[in-house]
Protein backbone atom coordinates (compact mmCIF):
# COMPACT_ATOMS: atom_id res chain seq x y z
CA UNK A 1 0.00 0.00 0.00
CA UNK A 2 1.12 3.52 -0.61
CA UNK A 3 3.33 4.89 2.43
CA UNK A 4 1.01 6.91 5.14
CA UNK A 5 4.57 8.31 6.85
CA UNK A 6 5.65 10.33 3.61
CA UNK A 7 3.99 13.79 5.40
CA UNK A 8 6.78 16.34 4.85
CA UNK A 9 7.28 18.66 7.92
CA UNK A 10 6.47 22.20 7.90
CA UNK A 11 7.98 23.73 9.76
CA UNK A 12 7.40 28.08 10.91
CA UNK A 13 11.36 29.64 10.73
CA UNK A 14 12.82 32.64 10.12
CA UNK A 15 16.38 30.61 9.22
CA UNK A 16 17.02 27.21 8.43
CA UNK A 17 18.35 24.94 10.87
CA UNK A 18 21.95 24.05 10.45
CA UNK A 19 22.20 20.07 9.58
CA UNK A 20 24.52 17.71 11.00
CA UNK A 21 28.02 16.98 9.90
CA UNK A 22 27.51 14.39 6.68
CA UNK A 23 28.88 12.56 4.55
CA UNK A 24 28.12 13.53 1.39
CA UNK A 25 28.38 10.83 -1.85
CA UNK A 26 28.62 12.50 -5.58
CA UNK A 27 25.59 11.73 -6.87
CA UNK A 28 25.85 12.88 -10.60
CA UNK A 29 28.59 14.88 -12.61
CA UNK A 30 29.07 16.19 -15.90
CA UNK A 31 32.52 16.88 -17.71
CA UNK A 32 31.80 20.38 -18.56
CA UNK A 33 28.95 22.61 -19.63
CA UNK A 34 26.77 20.46 -22.54
CA UNK A 35 27.81 22.24 -25.73
CA UNK A 36 26.31 25.38 -26.69
CA UNK A 37 26.49 26.37 -23.40
CA UNK A 38 29.32 28.69 -21.65
CA UNK A 39 29.87 29.60 -17.60
CA UNK A 40 29.88 33.29 -16.92
CA UNK A 41 29.92 33.31 -13.01
CA UNK A 42 28.67 32.40 -9.75
CA UNK A 43 25.10 32.53 -9.04
CA UNK A 44 23.93 35.08 -6.49
CA UNK A 45 24.07 33.30 -2.90
CA UNK A 46 20.53 35.14 -1.79
CA UNK A 47 18.70 33.63 -5.07
CA UNK A 48 16.18 31.33 -4.80
CA UNK A 49 15.84 27.88 -6.11
CA UNK A 50 12.85 25.53 -6.79
CA UNK A 51 14.47 22.15 -6.23
CA UNK A 52 12.38 18.94 -6.83
CA UNK A 53 13.41 15.84 -5.08
CA UNK A 54 12.42 11.89 -6.27
CA UNK A 55 12.36 9.14 -3.89
CA UNK A 56 13.50 6.10 -5.33
CA UNK A 57 10.28 3.86 -6.16
CA UNK A 58 9.59 0.31 -5.78
CA UNK A 59 9.21 -2.55 -7.46
CA UNK A 60 10.57 -1.45 -10.81
CA UNK A 61 11.16 -4.49 -12.31
CA UNK A 62 7.80 -6.05 -11.64
CA UNK A 63 5.86 -3.08 -12.90
CA UNK A 64 7.88 -4.18 -15.84
CA UNK A 65 6.57 -7.66 -15.64
CA UNK A 66 3.14 -6.40 -15.25
CA UNK A 67 3.66 -4.17 -18.12
CA UNK A 68 4.53 -6.39 -20.85
CA UNK A 69 2.01 -9.29 -19.22
CA UNK A 70 -1.09 -7.16 -20.17
CA UNK A 71 0.49 -5.54 -22.92
CA UNK A 72 1.95 -8.73 -24.93
CA UNK A 73 -0.78 -10.12 -27.37
CA UNK A 74 0.27 -14.04 -26.49
CA UNK A 75 -0.29 -13.70 -22.74
CA UNK A 76 -3.49 -14.83 -21.12
CA UNK A 77 -3.78 -11.27 -19.25
CA UNK A 78 -3.35 -9.21 -22.69
CA UNK A 79 -5.35 -6.09 -22.01
CA UNK A 80 -6.04 -6.90 -18.65
CA UNK A 81 -4.56 -3.60 -17.28
CA UNK A 82 -3.75 -1.99 -13.82
CA UNK A 83 -5.82 -0.03 -11.99
CA UNK A 84 -4.55 3.44 -10.77
CA UNK A 85 -4.32 1.83 -6.82
CA UNK A 86 -2.74 -0.85 -8.04
CA UNK A 87 -0.03 1.12 -9.95
CA UNK A 88 -0.11 3.28 -7.19
CA UNK A 89 0.25 0.26 -4.66
CA UNK A 90 3.19 -1.00 -6.67
CA UNK A 91 5.47 1.65 -6.84
CA UNK A 92 5.24 4.18 -3.76
CA UNK A 93 8.28 4.32 -2.22
CA UNK A 94 9.68 1.67 0.73
CA UNK A 95 8.77 3.01 4.13
CA UNK A 96 12.62 3.34 4.79
CA UNK A 97 13.08 5.66 2.50
CA UNK A 98 10.32 7.83 3.30
CA UNK A 99 11.47 8.34 6.91
CA UNK A 100 15.59 8.64 5.51
CA UNK A 101 14.25 11.69 3.36
CA UNK A 102 11.95 12.93 5.91
CA UNK A 103 14.36 12.56 8.77
CA UNK A 104 16.83 14.69 6.34
CA UNK A 105 14.23 17.41 5.51
CA UNK A 106 13.98 17.73 9.13
CA UNK A 107 17.19 18.17 9.77
CA UNK A 108 17.68 20.47 7.41
CA UNK A 109 14.38 22.51 8.34
CA UNK A 110 13.12 22.30 5.16
CA UNK A 111 9.03 22.93 4.03
CA UNK A 112 8.94 20.46 1.45
CA UNK A 113 5.53 19.97 -0.40
CA UNK A 114 4.22 16.68 -1.97
CA UNK A 115 4.05 16.34 -6.20
CA UNK A 116 2.90 13.21 -6.67
CA UNK A 117 0.04 10.73 -6.07
CA UNK A 118 2.73 8.19 -5.42
CA UNK A 119 4.41 10.02 -2.91
CA UNK A 120 8.07 10.29 -4.70
CA UNK A 121 8.61 13.29 -5.70
CA UNK A 122 8.43 16.89 -3.87
CA UNK A 123 9.68 20.05 -4.32
CA UNK A 124 10.72 23.01 -2.02
CA UNK A 125 12.47 26.42 -2.06
CA UNK A 126 16.34 27.76 -0.94
CA UNK A 127 18.84 29.56 -1.51
CA UNK A 128 21.69 29.09 -3.81
CA UNK A 129 23.87 29.12 -1.00
CA UNK A 130 22.00 26.67 1.39
CA UNK A 131 21.74 24.50 -2.06
CA UNK A 132 25.39 24.20 -2.44
CA UNK A 133 25.94 23.15 1.35
CA UNK A 134 23.35 20.81 1.02
CA UNK A 135 24.84 19.00 -2.16
CA UNK A 136 27.99 19.84 -1.98
CA UNK A 137 27.09 21.76 -5.36
CA UNK A 138 28.21 24.84 -6.63
CA UNK A 139 25.39 26.24 -8.11
CA UNK A 140 27.09 29.04 -11.36
CA UNK A 141 24.80 30.96 -14.20
CA UNK A 142 25.28 29.40 -17.72
CA UNK A 143 24.55 31.42 -20.30
CA UNK A 144 22.98 29.09 -23.94
CA UNK A 145 25.57 30.68 -26.81
CA UNK A 146 22.48 30.74 -29.27
CA UNK A 147 19.57 32.21 -27.56
CA UNK A 148 21.34 34.12 -24.58
CA UNK A 149 19.03 32.25 -21.70
CA UNK A 150 20.73 31.87 -18.76
CA UNK A 151 20.43 28.91 -16.20
CA UNK A 152 21.95 28.36 -13.00
CA UNK A 153 22.93 25.05 -12.58
CA UNK A 154 25.85 22.88 -11.35
CA UNK A 155 28.24 20.11 -12.91
CA UNK A 156 28.37 17.83 -10.26
CA UNK A 157 26.26 17.01 -6.75
CA UNK A 158 26.22 14.88 -3.54
CA UNK A 159 24.20 13.32 -1.30
CA UNK A 160 24.63 12.26 2.14
CA UNK A 161 25.72 8.47 2.18
CA UNK A 162 22.49 7.62 4.20
CA UNK A 163 19.81 8.83 1.14
CA UNK A 164 21.81 6.76 -1.36
CA UNK A 165 19.38 3.90 -2.48
CA UNK A 166 16.75 6.58 -1.29
CA UNK A 167 17.17 9.87 -3.14
CA UNK A 168 16.59 8.58 -6.87
CA UNK A 169 18.01 12.85 -8.11
CA UNK A 170 17.54 16.15 -7.61
CA UNK A 171 16.21 18.46 -10.20
CA UNK A 172 17.19 20.91 -11.79
CA UNK A 173 21.07 20.37 -10.92
CA UNK A 174 22.98 18.80 -14.30
CA UNK A 175 19.94 18.92 -16.28
CA UNK A 176 20.60 22.23 -18.62
CA UNK A 177 17.44 23.77 -20.22
CA UNK A 178 17.09 23.22 -24.06
CA UNK A 179 15.66 26.88 -24.91
CA UNK A 180 15.38 25.75 -29.12
CA UNK A 181 11.51 24.89 -29.84
CA UNK A 182 11.08 21.96 -31.39
CA UNK A 183 8.82 22.85 -34.17
CA UNK A 184 7.59 21.66 -37.18
CA UNK A 185 9.09 22.94 -40.49
CA UNK A 186 7.14 25.40 -42.81
CA UNK A 187 7.45 24.77 -46.55
CA UNK A 188 7.40 27.16 -49.41
CA UNK A 189 4.94 26.25 -51.24
CA UNK A 190 6.99 26.69 -54.61
CA UNK A 191 9.45 24.05 -53.47
CA UNK A 192 9.73 21.36 -55.97
CA UNK A 193 7.38 17.76 -55.87
CA UNK A 194 9.15 15.52 -55.28
CA UNK A 195 8.95 12.29 -58.41
CA UNK A 196 6.41 9.88 -57.19
CA UNK A 197 4.84 6.70 -58.75
CA UNK A 198 0.84 6.68 -57.67
CA UNK A 199 0.57 2.67 -57.06
CA UNK A 200 -1.21 2.43 -53.95
CA UNK A 201 -4.64 0.27 -54.48
CA UNK A 202 -7.24 2.07 -53.48
CA UNK A 203 -5.41 5.17 -55.46
CA UNK A 204 -4.44 8.12 -53.54
CA UNK A 205 -5.66 11.63 -55.06
CA UNK A 206 -3.66 13.03 -57.50
CA UNK A 207 -3.59 16.55 -55.56
CA UNK A 208 -2.03 14.60 -52.73
CA UNK A 209 2.06 14.04 -54.63
CA UNK A 210 2.21 17.82 -53.67
CA UNK A 211 0.05 18.26 -50.14
CA UNK A 212 -1.01 15.91 -47.20
CA UNK A 213 -4.80 16.73 -46.05
CA UNK A 214 -7.01 14.59 -43.81
CA UNK A 215 -8.46 13.07 -47.24
CA UNK A 216 -4.77 11.79 -48.32
CA UNK A 217 -4.35 9.83 -44.99
CA UNK A 218 -7.87 8.16 -45.06
CA UNK A 219 -6.68 7.01 -48.46
CA UNK A 220 -3.27 5.99 -47.83
CA UNK A 221 -3.89 4.27 -44.78
CA UNK A 222 -7.64 3.07 -45.31
CA UNK A 223 -8.78 5.38 -42.38
CA UNK A 224 -12.37 5.25 -41.85
CA UNK A 225 -14.45 8.53 -41.90
CA UNK A 226 -17.31 7.25 -39.83
CA UNK A 227 -17.84 8.53 -36.59
CA UNK A 228 -16.06 6.93 -33.19
CA UNK A 229 -19.38 6.10 -31.47
CA UNK A 230 -17.49 5.30 -27.67
CA UNK A 231 -17.28 8.92 -25.01
CA UNK A 232 -15.27 6.56 -22.71
CA UNK A 233 -12.69 6.41 -25.03
CA UNK A 234 -10.46 9.98 -25.86
CA UNK A 235 -7.62 10.99 -27.35
CA UNK A 236 -5.00 13.60 -25.32
CA UNK A 237 -2.31 15.83 -27.04
CA UNK A 238 0.45 17.34 -25.32
CA UNK A 239 1.40 21.50 -25.97
CA UNK A 240 4.23 22.76 -24.70
CA UNK A 241 6.90 25.91 -25.14
CA UNK A 242 3.52 28.16 -25.57
CA UNK A 243 2.31 26.73 -28.52
CA UNK A 244 -1.63 27.56 -28.55
CA UNK A 245 -4.36 25.51 -30.70
CA UNK A 246 -6.37 28.22 -32.12
CA UNK A 247 -10.07 27.11 -32.19
CA UNK A 248 -11.13 29.61 -35.71
CA UNK A 249 -8.12 27.97 -37.17
CA UNK A 250 -9.77 24.28 -36.50
CA UNK A 251 -12.80 25.75 -38.17
CA UNK A 252 -11.58 27.06 -41.04
CA UNK A 253 -9.43 23.42 -41.61
CA UNK A 254 -12.68 21.50 -40.83
CA UNK A 255 -14.77 23.24 -43.28
CA UNK A 256 -12.15 23.24 -45.66
CA UNK A 257 -10.41 19.75 -45.76
CA UNK A 258 -13.16 17.97 -43.41
CA UNK A 259 -16.92 18.74 -44.76
CA UNK A 260 -18.46 16.08 -43.68
CA UNK A 261 -18.42 16.32 -39.91
CA UNK A 262 -19.65 19.89 -38.22
CA UNK A 263 -17.04 23.01 -38.05
CA UNK A 264 -18.28 23.14 -34.44
CA UNK A 265 -16.46 19.73 -33.64
CA UNK A 266 -13.31 20.71 -31.25
CA UNK A 267 -11.32 19.74 -28.23
CA UNK A 268 -11.36 20.20 -24.45
CA UNK A 269 -8.98 22.13 -22.99
CA UNK A 270 -6.94 21.38 -19.70
CA UNK A 271 -3.91 23.52 -18.26
CA UNK A 272 -0.90 22.45 -16.14
CA UNK A 273 1.70 24.66 -14.61
CA UNK A 274 0.44 27.77 -15.55
CA UNK A 275 -0.65 26.86 -19.08
CA UNK A 276 -3.13 29.02 -21.07
CA UNK A 277 -4.76 29.15 -24.51
CA UNK A 278 -5.32 32.66 -25.94
CA UNK A 279 -7.21 32.82 -29.06
CA UNK A 280 -4.86 35.94 -30.91
CA UNK A 281 -4.54 34.69 -34.35
CA UNK A 282 -1.07 36.31 -34.04
CA UNK A 283 -0.41 33.60 -30.94
CA UNK A 284 -1.88 30.68 -33.20
CA UNK A 285 0.47 28.22 -32.92
CA UNK A 286 1.95 25.66 -35.94
CA UNK A 287 2.78 22.75 -34.01
CA UNK A 288 -0.51 23.07 -31.81
CA UNK A 289 -2.83 23.95 -34.67
CA UNK A 290 -1.00 21.60 -36.27
CA UNK A 291 -1.40 18.40 -33.48
CA UNK A 292 -5.20 19.28 -33.14
CA UNK A 293 -6.38 19.67 -36.48
CA UNK A 294 -4.68 16.20 -37.41
CA UNK A 295 -6.60 14.58 -34.24
CA UNK A 296 -9.79 16.02 -34.53
CA UNK A 297 -9.82 15.99 -38.42
CA UNK A 298 -8.47 12.48 -38.59
CA UNK A 299 -9.65 10.32 -35.31
CA UNK A 300 -13.57 11.31 -36.77
CA UNK A 301 -15.80 11.63 -33.27
CA UNK A 302 -13.36 10.67 -31.03
CA UNK A 303 -13.41 12.91 -27.92
CA UNK A 304 -10.33 14.95 -27.82
CA UNK A 305 -8.28 17.13 -25.42
CA UNK A 306 -5.62 19.77 -25.79
CA UNK A 307 -3.04 19.87 -22.39
CA UNK A 308 -1.52 23.14 -22.60
CA UNK A 309 1.42 23.11 -20.25
CA UNK A 310 3.46 25.81 -18.91
CA UNK A 311 6.08 25.45 -16.50
CA UNK A 312 10.03 25.23 -17.98
CA UNK A 313 11.74 22.28 -19.86
CA UNK A 314 12.02 18.54 -18.82
CA UNK A 315 10.39 19.76 -15.49
CA UNK A 316 6.93 20.18 -17.03
CA UNK A 317 7.09 16.84 -18.79
CA UNK A 318 7.46 14.96 -14.96
CA UNK A 319 4.32 16.98 -14.02
CA UNK A 320 2.01 16.39 -17.13
CA UNK A 321 3.07 12.48 -16.21
CA UNK A 322 1.70 12.62 -12.50
CA UNK A 323 -0.93 14.61 -14.02
CA UNK A 324 -2.15 11.31 -15.74
CA UNK A 325 -1.25 9.13 -13.33
CA UNK A 326 -3.22 11.06 -10.59
CA UNK A 327 -6.08 10.82 -12.98
CA UNK A 328 -9.32 7.81 -12.89
CA UNK A 329 -9.61 8.11 -16.29
CA UNK A 330 -6.72 9.00 -18.23
CA UNK A 331 -6.59 9.17 -21.98
CA UNK A 332 -6.43 6.09 -23.83
CA UNK A 333 -4.25 7.86 -26.43
CA UNK A 334 -1.46 10.72 -25.89
CA UNK A 335 0.74 12.32 -28.80
CA UNK A 336 3.28 14.26 -28.32
CA UNK A 337 4.95 16.51 -31.15
CA UNK A 338 8.43 17.55 -28.81
CA UNK A 339 11.60 15.61 -28.13
CA UNK A 340 14.63 16.34 -26.44
CA UNK A 341 18.46 15.27 -27.66
CA UNK A 342 19.32 12.41 -24.78
CA UNK A 343 23.03 13.89 -23.91
CA UNK A 344 21.28 16.58 -22.63
CA UNK A 345 19.46 15.10 -19.81
CA UNK A 346 20.08 13.39 -16.99
CA UNK A 347 20.35 10.00 -17.25
CA UNK A 348 18.48 9.60 -13.48
CA UNK A 349 15.94 11.83 -14.86
CA UNK A 350 15.07 10.62 -17.91
CA UNK A 351 15.31 7.07 -16.20
CA UNK A 352 12.39 8.38 -13.51
CA UNK A 353 10.04 9.97 -16.51
CA UNK A 354 10.16 6.40 -18.33
CA UNK A 355 9.25 4.79 -15.71
CA UNK A 356 6.30 6.90 -14.97
CA UNK A 357 5.61 6.03 -19.17
CA UNK A 358 5.63 2.48 -18.53
CA UNK A 359 3.00 3.37 -15.21
CA UNK A 360 0.43 4.42 -17.68
CA UNK A 361 1.02 1.61 -20.28
CA UNK A 362 0.55 -0.43 -17.81
CA UNK A 363 -2.69 1.20 -16.90
CA UNK A 364 -3.76 1.03 -20.59
CA UNK A 365 -2.88 4.34 -21.97
CA UNK A 366 -1.18 4.11 -25.29
CA UNK A 367 2.12 6.76 -25.35
CA UNK A 368 3.42 7.76 -29.18
CA UNK A 369 5.79 10.19 -29.31
CA UNK A 370 7.68 12.22 -32.51
CA UNK A 371 11.16 10.74 -33.33
CA UNK A 372 12.76 14.00 -34.21
CA UNK A 373 13.57 16.13 -37.21
CA UNK A 374 17.69 15.94 -37.77
CA UNK A 375 17.65 12.74 -38.64
CA UNK A 376 20.72 10.85 -37.02
CA UNK A 377 21.43 14.28 -35.46
CA UNK A 378 19.07 14.64 -33.29
CA UNK A 379 15.81 16.26 -32.64
CA UNK A 380 16.94 18.82 -35.26
CA UNK A 381 20.09 19.44 -37.42
CA UNK A 382 23.14 20.28 -35.46
CA UNK A 383 26.45 19.83 -35.79
CA UNK A 384 27.61 16.97 -34.63
CA UNK A 385 30.98 14.11 -34.44
CA UNK A 386 28.46 10.84 -33.24
CA UNK A 387 24.85 10.14 -33.49
CA UNK A 388 22.47 11.63 -31.30
CA UNK A 389 19.77 10.14 -30.00
CA UNK A 390 16.46 11.49 -28.98
CA UNK A 391 14.26 11.34 -25.61
CA UNK A 392 11.64 10.25 -25.06
CA UNK A 393 11.98 8.04 -27.75
CA UNK A 394 14.99 5.91 -26.52
CA UNK A 395 12.30 4.87 -23.46
CA UNK A 396 11.43 1.54 -24.15
CA UNK A 397 7.74 1.97 -22.89
CA UNK A 398 6.48 4.13 -25.72
CA UNK A 399 5.90 4.50 -29.34
CA UNK A 400 8.56 6.59 -31.51
CA UNK A 401 7.04 7.71 -34.66
CA UNK A 402 9.26 8.37 -37.40
CA UNK A 403 8.22 10.10 -40.99
CA UNK A 404 7.91 8.90 -44.43
CA UNK A 405 7.03 10.71 -47.53
CA UNK A 406 5.55 10.09 -51.20
CA UNK A 407 3.95 7.46 -53.20
CA UNK A 408 5.07 4.26 -52.80
CA UNK A 409 6.10 5.81 -49.54
CA UNK A 410 10.38 6.11 -48.67
CA UNK A 411 12.20 7.63 -45.77
CA UNK A 412 11.86 11.37 -44.94
CA UNK A 413 15.39 12.34 -44.85
CA UNK A 414 14.27 14.81 -41.51
CA UNK A 415 13.05 11.22 -39.58
CA UNK A 416 15.68 10.74 -36.74
CA UNK A 417 16.34 7.50 -35.67
CA UNK A 418 19.18 5.63 -33.96
CA UNK A 419 20.01 3.44 -30.50
CA UNK A 420 19.95 5.40 -27.12
CA UNK A 421 23.07 5.50 -24.49
CA UNK A 422 21.08 4.75 -21.46
CA UNK A 423 18.23 2.79 -22.04
CA UNK A 424 19.00 -1.15 -23.77
CA UNK A 425 17.24 -2.61 -26.41
CA UNK A 426 13.80 -4.35 -24.82
CA UNK A 427 13.39 -8.33 -25.81
CA UNK A 428 10.76 -6.92 -27.85
CA UNK A 429 12.55 -5.32 -30.59
CA UNK A 430 15.88 -7.56 -29.96
CA UNK A 431 15.48 -9.90 -33.17
CA UNK A 432 14.25 -6.80 -35.27
CA UNK A 433 16.89 -4.82 -34.49
CA UNK A 434 19.79 -7.89 -34.64
CA UNK A 435 19.01 -8.43 -37.91
CA UNK A 436 19.44 -4.89 -39.04
CA UNK A 437 22.48 -4.80 -36.94
CA UNK A 438 23.80 -7.82 -38.86
CA UNK A 439 23.36 -6.24 -42.33
CA UNK A 440 24.78 -3.03 -41.53
CA UNK A 441 28.17 -4.67 -41.13
CA UNK A 442 30.68 -2.20 -40.16
CA UNK A 443 28.76 0.86 -41.55
CA UNK A 444 28.83 3.97 -39.19
CA UNK A 445 30.78 1.54 -36.70
CA UNK A 446 31.68 4.15 -33.36
CA UNK A 447 28.85 6.38 -33.85
CA UNK A 448 26.34 4.72 -32.36
CA UNK A 449 25.22 2.03 -28.78
CA UNK A 450 24.99 -1.07 -31.05
CA UNK A 451 23.10 -2.36 -27.89
CA UNK A 452 20.64 0.81 -26.80
CA UNK A 453 16.92 0.80 -27.26
CA UNK A 454 16.02 1.43 -30.91
CA UNK A 455 13.91 3.72 -32.64
CA UNK A 456 11.45 5.01 -34.32
CA UNK A 457 8.89 2.17 -34.33
CA UNK A 458 6.85 2.83 -36.83
CA UNK A 459 6.19 5.94 -39.18
CA UNK A 460 3.50 7.78 -40.99
CA UNK A 461 3.56 10.86 -43.87
CA UNK A 462 5.52 13.81 -42.43
CA UNK A 463 5.98 16.02 -45.04
CA UNK A 464 3.85 18.94 -46.66
CA UNK A 465 1.19 18.48 -44.73
CA UNK A 466 -1.39 21.39 -45.37
CA UNK A 467 -2.27 23.40 -41.65
CA UNK A 468 -4.27 26.56 -41.23
CA UNK A 469 -2.13 29.23 -39.13
CA UNK A 470 -3.70 32.92 -38.13
CA UNK A 471 -6.07 32.16 -40.98
CA UNK A 472 -3.69 31.16 -43.69
CA UNK A 473 -2.97 28.01 -45.06
CA UNK A 474 0.66 27.00 -44.67
CA UNK A 475 2.81 23.54 -45.32
CA UNK A 476 4.53 21.62 -42.93
CA UNK A 477 7.05 19.29 -42.23
CA UNK A 478 8.40 16.92 -39.44
CA UNK A 479 7.82 13.93 -37.36
CA UNK A 480 5.28 16.15 -35.30
CA UNK A 481 3.02 15.51 -38.37
CA UNK A 482 3.41 11.84 -38.50
CA UNK A 483 2.58 11.25 -34.74
CA UNK A 484 -1.10 13.11 -34.20
CA UNK A 485 -1.74 10.90 -37.06
CA UNK A 486 -0.19 7.55 -36.22
CA UNK A 487 -2.21 8.36 -32.46
CA UNK A 488 -5.67 8.99 -34.05
CA UNK A 489 -5.19 5.85 -36.16
CA UNK A 490 -4.66 3.91 -32.30
CA UNK A 491 -7.40 5.86 -31.28
CA UNK A 492 -10.07 4.69 -33.98
CA UNK A 493 -9.25 1.13 -33.66
CA UNK A 494 -9.69 1.53 -29.21
CA UNK A 495 -13.19 2.85 -30.16
CA UNK A 496 -13.83 -0.43 -32.13
CA UNK A 497 -12.62 -2.52 -29.30
CA UNK A 498 -14.52 -0.62 -26.50
CA UNK A 499 -17.11 -1.27 -28.69
CA UNK A 500 -16.81 -4.91 -28.43
CA UNK A 501 -16.21 -4.71 -24.79
CA UNK A 502 -12.85 -4.83 -25.09
CA UNK A 503 -9.70 -3.22 -23.32
CA UNK A 504 -7.77 -0.13 -25.36
CA UNK A 505 -4.28 -1.28 -27.01
CA UNK A 506 -2.49 0.16 -23.88
CA UNK A 507 1.23 0.30 -24.39
CA UNK A 508 1.54 -0.68 -28.32
CA UNK A 509 5.44 -1.87 -28.98
CA UNK A 510 4.89 -5.78 -27.96
CA UNK A 511 1.95 -5.75 -30.52
CA UNK A 512 3.63 -3.54 -32.98
CA UNK A 513 7.29 -6.18 -33.03
CA UNK A 514 4.57 -9.25 -32.75
CA UNK A 515 4.03 -11.10 -36.30
CA UNK A 516 0.80 -9.85 -36.70
CA UNK A 517 1.96 -6.52 -35.98
CA UNK A 518 4.41 -6.51 -38.66
CA UNK A 519 2.17 -7.77 -41.50
CA UNK A 520 -0.34 -4.81 -40.65
CA UNK A 521 2.52 -2.17 -41.31
CA UNK A 522 4.03 -1.43 -45.00
CA UNK A 523 7.48 -1.36 -45.08
CA UNK A 524 9.50 1.28 -46.14
CA UNK A 525 12.62 0.16 -47.86
CA UNK A 526 14.55 2.86 -49.36
CA UNK A 527 15.72 6.16 -47.58
CA UNK A 528 17.95 7.39 -45.52
CA UNK A 529 18.15 9.93 -42.42
CA UNK A 530 21.68 11.76 -43.06
CA UNK A 531 23.35 13.81 -40.23
CA UNK A 532 26.64 14.39 -38.32
CA UNK A 533 28.24 14.39 -41.94
CA UNK A 534 27.17 11.30 -42.92
CA UNK A 535 24.58 9.47 -44.65
CA UNK A 536 22.83 8.01 -41.55
CA UNK A 537 21.15 4.47 -41.39
CA UNK A 538 19.57 3.42 -44.57
CA UNK A 539 15.48 1.95 -44.46
CA UNK A 540 15.69 -1.30 -45.08
CA UNK A 541 13.49 -4.14 -45.16
CA UNK A 542 12.25 -5.39 -41.97
CA UNK A 543 12.79 -2.72 -39.17
CA UNK A 544 15.51 0.11 -39.46
CA UNK A 545 16.01 3.27 -37.62
CA UNK A 546 14.75 6.02 -40.16
CA UNK A 547 10.63 4.69 -40.15
CA UNK A 548 10.59 1.45 -37.81
CA UNK A 549 8.55 -1.20 -39.03
CA UNK A 550 6.96 1.05 -41.57
CA UNK A 551 3.22 3.11 -41.69
CA UNK A 552 0.33 1.96 -40.70
CA UNK A 553 -2.95 0.27 -42.42
CA UNK A 554 -5.88 0.81 -40.53
CA UNK A 555 -7.82 -2.12 -42.45
CA UNK A 556 -5.07 -4.39 -41.19
CA UNK A 557 -4.54 -3.36 -37.94
CA UNK A 558 -7.81 -3.81 -37.04
CA UNK A 559 -8.16 -7.02 -38.78
CA UNK A 560 -4.83 -7.86 -35.84
CA UNK A 561 -6.68 -6.75 -32.38
CA UNK A 562 -10.06 -8.36 -33.66
CA UNK A 563 -11.87 -5.59 -34.73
Amino acid sequence: MIASGFLLTSLVALAFCKPATRNLKLHEALEGPPAGYSLTGSADPNQTLKLRLSVTQSNIPELERKLYDVSTPSSHNYGKHLSKSEVQQLVAPAQDSVDAVNDWLKENGITAMPTSATGDAFSFEVPVSKANELFGADFSVFKHDDTGVEAVRTLSYSIPAELQGHLDFVHPTVTFPDPVGRLPFFRTPDQTTPSVQNSNNPPVPYACLSRITPACLQAIYNIPVTPATQLSNHLAVAGFIRQYANQDDLQTFLHDYRPDISVNTTFILRTLDGGSNPQNASQAGAEANLDTQYTVGVATGVPTEFISVGGKYIGSWLDLADLLLSQDHPPSVLTTSYSFNEPGLSPKVAQNLCNKYAQLGARGVSLLFSSGDGGVSGAQRKNCTTFIPTFPSTCPFITSVGASQGFPETAAALSAGGFSNVFGTPDYQSSAVRRYVAALGGANQGLYNVSGRAYPDVAAQGIRYRAVIAGREHLLDGTSASTPVFASIVALLNDRLVAKGKAPLGFLNPLLYSDAGQAALNDVVDGSNPGCGTSGFLARQGWDPVTGLGTPDFTKLARAVGV
